[in-house]
């Protein structure tokens, strides 16, 4: 078991979505928070938002795809506030085009926020948890991370990039550190408005999720050292269709609405 109360907790992508969420729910539990954005102004209503419910938090302003100043920062956080107990490699951007209408800029920054960062913020802080023997890196990956969909080129190939780094990082550790436990997060998609415009053939199989449900699946997943957390029920299921040949397969994905899902994106605007 992992306990919250009193733990220092780094987040990462938190002035907004599950990120603030769950920084919510980890200051009510007794956490010290630590809240890593890119964007100071949405950063500081987090930070006064969770302040002002009694939460013991603090923002700082960070680009985690930049090595120097990740570095710096973790440095200047665990001064602050002493080390990180729990992570959460929470920060993503997605573009919503396909592959062709994908500019190399767009790309690089989808592959630098949600790959490359998770290298640099996880090797900031392991390295102490190792040390201590004790810890907790949350991995938010997808369930684009388990399957693929059109319009989702860099942000699945992105996805599933989180997914193989969780695993391998699980199996480093419990060779060097079984005390430091990982969580790799697969949620279907989220309200957050990240995502908006997105469709789903059958709500009642596969719901577009609520922030909340997916905050508190994140927390008891840490709670009780879960592995893994994938939502809904049906995704699980996506391993168990990869043993059909793949026409097989992508008809499933068809039927199930899944390949069109991402046709109505709008997602936050042109910065998506």
């Amino acid at each position: 078991m992992t306990t919250i109360n009193s733990k220092h907790v780094l987040i990462t992508g938190s002035a907004s979505g599950i990120g603030c969420r769950l920084a919510g729910r980890m200051a009510a539990l007794g956490a010290q928070v630590s809240l890593w954005d890119i964007d100071d102004v949405r950063l500081g209503g987090a930070c006064e938002q969770i302040a002002a419910r009694g939460g013991s938090v603090c923002g700082y302003s960070c680009d985690v795809t930049d090595r120097t100043t990740v570095d710096e920062l973790a440095a200047q956080t665990v001064a602050d506030w002493g080390p990180v107990d729990i992570l959460v490699n929470n920060a993503g951007v997605v573009s919503g085009r396909t592959l062709l209408q994908l500019t190399p800029e767009q790309i690089e920054r989808t592959l630098r926020v949600n790959v490359l960062a998770l290298f640099w913020v996880t090797r900031a802080f392991l390295p102490a948890m190792v040390e201590r023997g004790s810890g907790h890196v949350v991995t938010m990956a997808s369930a684009a991370g388990l399957m693929g969909v059109p319009h989702m080129t860099d942000y699945a190939a992105s996805k599933f990039a989180a997914v193989g780094f969780d695993e391998s990082l699980r199996l480093e550790l419990r060779r060097a550190a079984p005390g430091v436990v990982t969580t790799v997060v697969c949620p279907f998609y989220i309200d957050t408005g990240m995502f908006a415009g997105v469709k789903t053939r059958f709500p009642w199989l596969l719901p577009i999720l609520k922030e909340d449900e997916v905050a508190d699946a994140i927390v008891r997943a840490i709670q009780r050292n879960r592995r893994q957390v994938i939502l809904p029920l049906l995704v699980r299921s996506v391993p168990l269709m990869r043993l059909l040949p793949v026409a097989a397969f992508d008809r499933i994905a068809d039927f199930l609405g899944v390949t069109a899902s991402m046709d109505s994106f709008v997602g936050r605007g042109p910065a998506a």
